[in-house]
C-alpha cells in the first residue's frame, strides 16, 4: 500500500483521509490552522465539519507541509480552491519530479480563467496532476456511503491503479477538463436551485433548473474541448443532481438563504465553510462570454449575487424565458 499526504483537513480531505486509511495507506493529513491541527491529532475527529467520523490511530495528524508532501507516493490536494494556488505554491519545494498530485477541490480562477489542475501544473510544472470529482458529499463518504466518482489524468492511472487510490468505487476518464468544468460550474447552478427552494418553488422548478442547468455547462464544456460524454456522466449530470438536492450542499444551502433574504456575505458567514459557487460564479459569466455561449442561469445568479437583482425577479425571468425549440437549445457544436 501507498504513503499519501493529504493536504488540507476540511470535511472533504478528512473523510478522503479516513477512506484511504481504511483501505490500508499510510496517511499523512496537513491543515494550516493550529487548532485544528490540535483537534484532530487528540480528538481523532473533525468535531465541527465532521462529526462522528472518527480518524484511525495509525494516520498521522501535522502542520509542517513539507513532511506531509516530501517522498509521498501520491498526494491529495484537499484545500478550498480559492486557496489552491497558494498552497500549490508553498508545496512546490518539497514536491520531486513526476509526483502524482490529485486534485479533489472544484473551481475556477476569476483572473485566469484557469482550472485547478492547470493552476497547479503552473506553480509545479514537475508534478503529475489528476483529478477527482462526482456526486460525493464528504458527510456520505465518512459513512461509507456507497458513493461512485471519476478520476482524470493524462499519465497517471496506472500508478494510481497500482497504488489502489482507482478501485471499484471509482471510474476513469482522459477528460481532465470537462471533468472540473462540470464539477465546477454546477456549483454555481446549485446556487440557483438553493434560491429556488428558498423562495418557496416547487419540485418542477427545480427539475428545470437542473435540466436546464446542464445544457448551459455542456453547451461551454464542449466549446472549450470537454467530451460531452463527460457531462451526461458522474462529474456532469450526477454532481449536478446531488449538489442541487441536498441537504449537504454548501451551495445549495447558501443559495436557499439567500432566497430567503440573507445576502450574500450573510449566506455564506452562516454556511460556515467556503461556498465555491459563488467564488466560480464571475468567472463562469467571463467563460460564457469569452466562448460567446449562452448561459442565462449563471447569468441571473452574477446579477443576484453582485448587482443587487432581486432573487424572486431572477428566477422568474429564468421561468419566464421566451419559448425556443429545446433540441436547439441542447445544441453541442463547438
Amino acid at each position: 500500500m501507498a504513503n499519501v499526504g493529504v493536504i488540507g483537513a476540511g470535511s472533504w480531505g478528512t473523510a478522503l483521509s479516513v477512506l484511504l486509511a481504511d483501505n490500508g495507506h499510510h496517511v499523512t493529513i496537513w491543515s494550516i490552522d493550529e487548532k485544528e491541527v490540535e483537534m484532530l491529532d487528540k480528538k481523532r475527529e473533525h468535531l465541527t465539519k465532521l462529526p462522528g467520523v472518527k480518524l484511525s490511530d495509525g494516520m498521522t495528524i501535522t502542520g509542517d507541509l513539507e513532511s506531509a508532501v516530501k517522498g509521498k507516493d501520491f498526494l491529495v490536494l484537499a484545500v478550498p480552491s480559492p486557496f489552491t494556488r497558494a498552497t500549490a505554491k508553498k508545496m512546490s519545494a518539497y514536491v520531486g519530479k513526476g509526483q502524482i498530485i490529485v486534485d479533489v477541490a472544484k473551481g475556477i480562477e476569476e483572473s485566469t480563467l484557469l482550472t485547478l489542475s492547470a493552476q497547479i501544473e503552473e506553480e509545479i510544472p514537475q508534478a503529475d496532476v489528476a483529478v477527482l470529482s462526482g456526486p460525493s458529499h464528504a458527510e456520505e463518504v465518512g459513512r461509507k456511503l456507497p458513493t461512485t466518482c471519476v478520476i482524470g489524468a493524462k499519465t497517471t492511472l496506472r500508478s494510481l491503479e497500482a497504488d489502489g487510490l482507482v478501485h471499484r468505487e471509482v471510474y476513469t476518464s482522459p477528460d481532465i477538463l470537462g471533468i472540473e468544468l462540470g464539477g465546477s460550474l454546477k456549483n454555481v447552478i446549485a446556487l440557483a436551485a438553493g434560491i429556488a427552494d428558498g423562495l418557496g418553488y416547487g419540485d418542477n422548478t427545480k427539475a428545470a433548473l437542473i435540466t436546464r442547468g446542464i445544457a448551459e455547462i455542456a453547451r461551454l464544456g464542449v466549446k472549450m474541448g470537454g467530451k460531452i460524454e463527460t457531462f451526461t456522466g458522474l462529474t456532469g449530470i450526477g454532481d449536478l443532481i446531488v449538489t442541487c438536492a441536498s441537504v449537504h450542499s454548501r451551495n445549495r444551502k447558501a443559495g436557499y438563504l439567500i432566497g430567503q433574504g440573507r445576502s450574500m456575505q450573510e449566506a455564506m458567514d452562516e454556511v460556515q465553510m467556503v461556498v465555491e459557487g459563488v467564488y466560480s460564479a464571475k468567472a463562469a459569466a467571463k467563460l460564457a462570454k469569452k466562448y460567446d455561449v449562452p448561459m442565462p442561469i449563471v447569468e441571473e445568479v452574477n446579477k443576484v449575487l453582485f448587482e443587487g437583482k432581486s432573487p424572486a425577479e431572477a428566477v422568474d425571468d429564468l421561468m419566464l424565458r421566451e419559448s425556443r425549440s429545446e433540441h436547439r437549445a441542447l445544441q453541442w457544436e463547438k
